[in-house]
């Protein structure tokens, strides 16, 4: 990976291509503005414009989350990248591929302590694997080869580059220094992205614990969540008689088609102690059951370390591992243990009616980005029943990343289908991520739950014994003076709207939204 003649900007572009990077998303500043220029000569780049650095951060997320590639973003100083960390925070937790480009002042004007100056490296540290500043166009090529092998470790990572004004205008060096180019990975190593294989003594270990007699739960997460992971771990699941349970918040996993129901592990404590029983939990992939937040009288650790079986973890071969521990059982094949009841479902216009018309609808390899209370349960519930689709989910907590990783998923799969189902109050952090989608003509359906309140904060309120009604708490969680017009807004920024108001609007909405080449919002008003 040689640099070309040109500035440093162009010689970062040509050599990130050079490495395979091949999408930017961008809410540039003036600190960026000769990255901006060197993008009309490095046209291998796809460019993607976001009106704010959150949806660009979590655009990159989505995109990456799908491709399992590297995904560009380019930010403004610190103040831009402060602006997208939440959703860097859900990247770093999805264990995402990005390399963040950031801005920064002429190394000569730092000392002015300019009104936009700060601690750049500090910031990104929080969520970056490596933090990188560039303080000499000499250093270019061997920088970007250090922050495209950091993005692409067997974990995956953020990597962020500090790139001051000075160095991207510099005329950069004609020749390369001797460095390892970002596409030289040896097989194995820990940038080319392989996961690393588990000790045979550990899977023989968990063998040990499957084969005594009790409860198993077999928890998966990461790469195990994949075809793959879960045929594997259907069969041993089948060998040992253990329920199949997925960690509560996966990156991305695929349902549907035929494979088999896998339970979600449950939020709140009481619920997921209930969840495990006695049972002994085999990690595969996933961590080990916690507490979401902490509870009084509730433990952080919701499953004890004597009941726990460590099979694979972020990093390792959780496919390999889950298909080698099937072999190791052995035995006969038998049933898989049933699905607790499902509680009954209301009637009228609900999550449950807007599941139950998608089901049947939704297109072969869909992509489902999931956020909010309101619809991510009752759809996880009832995936099995759809046609085989991925689904991503709020890896982090921080809110704002359901429409932005839609986009970020349609541009990294054309041609397939993506499903935002979101609700109102998170999607109004990144709304802005409905210009880009317009822009972009993406064939994304937006289903809005648009209860017009913040329902994660009462349910949570409600276990407290909160009086929801008392002014001071209604004003804190209720959105409706004045309610958010979706149809309007989304019309706003150019995506196609329709509001539904009783529950047999729902399949023609639908049926509208997912024959539209393009994006279409519907906003469902829910009592």
């Amino acid at each position: 990976m040689g640099i070309d003649e040109g500035n440093g900007a162009v010689a970062v572009l040509r050599s990130l291509v050079a490495g395979h990077a091949r999408i930017c998303f961008a809410n540039p500043g003036t600190t960026e503005l000769t990255l901006v220029q060197a993008m009309a000569d490095v046209r291998e780049l796809k460019t993607v414009l976001c009106l704010f650095e959150g949806v660009a951060t979590g655009a990159a997320d989505g995109f990456s989350r799908v491709s399992g590639e590297v995904a560009l973003t380019l930010l403004h100083l610190g103040p831009g990248f402060a602006n997208g960390i939440a959703n860097l925070h859900n990247a770093r937790r999805a264990h995402s591929r990005i390399v963040n480009l950031i801005g920064d002042h002429a190394t000569w004007h730092l000392a002015a302590d300019a009104p936009l100056t700060s601690d750049i490296r500090s910031l990104a540290a929080t969520v970056s694997a490596e933090v990188i500043y560039t303080g000499s166009p000499d250093s270019l090529a061997a920088d970007i080869a250090r922050g495209l092998r950091a993005a692409r470790g067997a974990c995956g990572a953020i990597a962020t580059l500090i790139l001051p004004t000075d160095v991207m205008d510099a005329p950069a060096p004609a020749t390369a220094p001797a460095t390892a180019p970002a596409t030289a990975f040896v097989s194995g190593d820990p940038g080319d992205g392989t996961p690393r294989p588990v000790p045979a003594e550990r899977i023989a270990d968990v063998a040990q614990r499957l084969c005594t007699p009790g409860e198993k739960v077999i928890l998966l997460g990461g790469a195990a969540l994949g075809e793959a992971g879960i045929r594997a771990a259907e069969r041993l699941a089948r060998r040992c008689g253990a329920r199949l349970l997925m960690e509560p918040y996966p990156a991305i996993v695929t349902l549907g088609g035929g494979l088999p129901r896998i339970e979600r592990q449950a939020y709140f404590p009481d619920d997921v102690v209930r969840q495990m029983g006695e049972a002994t939990v085999v990690l595969a992939g996933a961590r080990m059951p916690i507490s979401y937040f902490g509870y009084e009288g509730w433990p952080s650790q919701l499953v004890p370390d004597a009941r726990l079986a460590l099979l694979s973890e972020a990093g390792e071969d959780s496919v390999a591992a889950l298909a080698a521990l099937a072999d190791l059982i052995g035995g006969v094949a038998g049933d898989l243990p049933p699905w607790p009841a499902a509680p009954a479902t209301p009637q009228g216009l609900n999550a449950a009616a807007v599941v139950e018309a998608l089901l049947p609808r939704l297109p072969a390899d869909a992509i489902i980005s999931l956020e909010g209370s309101t619809l991510g349960g009752p759809w996880l519930r009832e995936a099995h029943r759809a046609a085989r689709h991925q689904v991503m989910t709020n890896t982090g907590g921080a809110i704002g990343q359901g429409l932005p990783c839609a986009l970020g998923a349609a541009l990294a799969a054309p041609g397939r289908r993506v499903v935002s189902l979101q609700s109102d109050g998170s999607a109004q952090y990144t709304v802005q991520a409905l210009w880009t989608i317009a822009h972009e003509r993406l064939p994304i359906t937006v289903i809005i739950a648009a209860n017009h309140r913040y329902a994660i904060l009462q349910t949570e309120l409600r276990r407290a014994s909160a009086d929801l009604t008392h002014p001071a708490i209604a004003g804190m969680t209720v959105l409706d003076t004045p309610a958010t017009d979706w149809v309007a807004l989304a019309a706003a920024y150019g995506v196609p709207a329709l509001r539904v108001n009783a529950g047999d609007e729902l399949g023609v909405a639908l049926d509208s939204a997912l024959a539209c080449e393009g994006p279409m919002l519907i906003a469902v008003e829910l009592p």
